[in-house]
């Protein structure tokens, strides 16, 4: 027993260092490009950008801190944030299973079952790529038909964001990994919080590209639409395009697409490189973040498990 446990600490350590590494070239990647764009912008805009984006990824963790409180395990919230900051690294390290597994890993030893922390973790996901979809259809409704597939998505998405159809699916899927089925129905009252505090962290990753927008062309608050919505498709596209670690260079990509009628190429390089390196400083600052709060709980009291309903 204490070999497994020591092997287990070895494999997170590893695997910690292994993301740390990619999430490093990630950064000395775009780093040249950075340091040309950085000129153009003022440290004010940098910092509220970066502002944003750390206030929009609290509203994330509290979505999908809602959503595994709704499916039986309540963690507390410092507890949760490094879950979910910690684990989240793991989108760095090429392949789609990194972040779920250090997640479930990291929130079994608070007693959240790994099919709940997975379940959990799968929804936020889908609810914040439906989240971003309806936000890019809407603020750029030119995509409706050049990206019709993207579009296509989102009614199917609501649908199976119905508390009965989600549960369904998820436990198929744990069917299939021969693990133990969901024990309760996440209520919609959740789902709808769910879904409303995910949107309300999409609105401020609009207002964090927004405001590195304005900062190059003028145009003030008429840019939001065309601001956030490229962020919200170049995040979709990444996130649909699995097979590159947390969307590098394909987000960028979109990004200068959606945003180059606007800006020209130029600053809509400028835009893309430099939101994707505060979105990557904003993982580092919430992974210390999380692992320091977590610190502050108690272990008699880390997690309060619903008896299945």
């Amino acid at each position: 027993m204490l070999s497994r446990v020591r092997s287990s600490r070895l494999l997170r350590v590893v695997l910690a260092l292994v993301a740390l590494g990619f999430l490093t070239y990630s950064l000395a990647r775009n780093w040249s490009d950075t340091r040309a764009m950085l000129g153009q912008l003022s440290w004010w805009a940098l910092g509220a950008s970066l502002t944003a984006v750390l206030v929009g990824y609290l509203l994330m963790l509290t979505a999908w801190w809602i959503i595994l409180s709704g499916l039986g395990s309540r963690l507390p919230f410092g507890v949760a944030a490094r879950v979910l900051y910690v684990g989240q690294l793991g989108k760095y390290i090429p392949g789609s299973v990194w972040a779920f597994a250090a997640m479930m890993e990291l929130a079994r030893d608070h007693g959240a079952p790994p099919r709940r922390t997975f379940s959990a973790t799968a929804l936020g996901l889908v609810t914040s790529l439906g989240c971003a979809l309806a936000l890019a259809v809407a603020t750029l409704p030119q995509i409706v038909g050049q990206a019709w597939y993207l579009v296509a998505l989102i009614p199917l998405i609501a649908v199976g964001l119905h508390p009965r159809v989600m549960t369904w699916g998820l436990n198929l899927a744990l069917r299939i990994a021969r693990r133990e089925p969901l024990e309760r129905v996440l209520s919609g009252a959740d789902m709808l919080k769910a879904i409303a505090t995910t949107l309300g962290g999409w609105l401020l990753y609009g207002l964090s590209a927004w405001i590195l927008v304005a900062a190059l062309q003028p145009g003030g608050l008429a840019l939001y639409g065309v601001a956030a919505g490229s962020y919200a498709l170049a995040w979709a596209t990444g996130i649909l395009t699995v097979v590159v670690p947390a969307g590098i260079g394909v987000r960028e990509g979109a990004m200068v697409l959606a945003l180059a009628p606007t800006l020209g190429v130029p600053r809509a390089l400028a835009v893309a490189v430099v939101t994707r390196v505060t979105f990557t400083v904003a993982d580092v600052l919430w992974a210390g973040f999380g692992v320091l709060l977590s610190r502050t709980a108690q272990p008699a009291t880390r997690v309060s498990t619903y008896a299945a309903q």
